[in-house]
């Protein structure tokens, strides 16, 4: 069970003469059991997790040669415990309007994660809408006809229900370039942003001959 995965955890960790305080609570998905406490859930498919870690690291590489491509404030390539996504997001430099969101706990944790202007693309493996793997990119706050702009590759679509544009993961592990497809859906919907969002973009970006040069 996940109760005693977690023990195994805990006592490898104190094994090591690691101390670390560790919040139990799952966040993000439907009726969280605490970790400590889960005896619920016991299922563990290794050629999945094995699927979904390769995924990971092959799409890490090609965020991190479009993060090159940007020279205003841009994150790492991180991965979201709770979302289970790993994402790259670009920042114009421009303060944002507060959020007012309904939830008041929601509305502080975005009111500091979207201070300012952001364009952000990752992947995830599923939910909320879009129930397989896919490549997502939105914009936060969403300019007037963000939604409307032509992306690529064809199979790309923007999911009104989320507010974001969706590439299936099937539509770029089957593209004769991967890599490639996935390079155009995340600098043709950054273009959608920034065109729609007027960012600076002579004094934002690099191309990519000079992105490669630095690398």
């Amino acid at each position: 069970t996940v109760a005693d995965f977690y023990q195994k955890f805990r006592a490898a960790l104190k094994a090591l003469e690691i101390d670390v305080e560790i919040w139990t609570m799952p966040v993000e998905i439907a009726d969280p059991i605490p970790f400590d406490q889960d005896r619920v859930h016991a299922s563990y498919d290794p050629a999945s997790a094995q699927k979904f870690w390769r995924i990971l690291v092959s799409a890490d590489e090609v965020f991190k040669v479009f993060r090159s491509r940007f020279i205003g404030k841009s994150s790492p390539v991180h991965f979201f415990w709770g979302g289970f996504d790993l994402a790259v997001t670009r920042f114009s430099g421009r303060r944002a309007p507060e959020r007012n969101d309904a939830d008041p706990i929601l509305r502080k944790i975005m009111r500091e994660g979207y201070s300012h202007e952001v364009i952000s693309a990752g992947f995830w493996p599923g939910g909320g809408g879009v129930e397989d793997a896919a490549f997502y990119c939105y914009a936060a706050p969403q300019p007037e006809g963000f939604d409307k702009q032509p992306v690529r590759p064809a199979s790309a679509f923007y999911h009104t229900g989320m507010g974001e544009y969706i590439l299936m993961y099937e539509d770029v592990r089957r593209a004769s370039s991967p890599s490639t497809t996935l390079l155009d859906f995340l600098q043709s919907t950054y273009e959608a942003g920034a065109i729609t969002g007027t960012w600076d973009r002579e004094a934002l970006e690099r191309s990519p001959e000079a992105a490669a040069g630095a690398a």
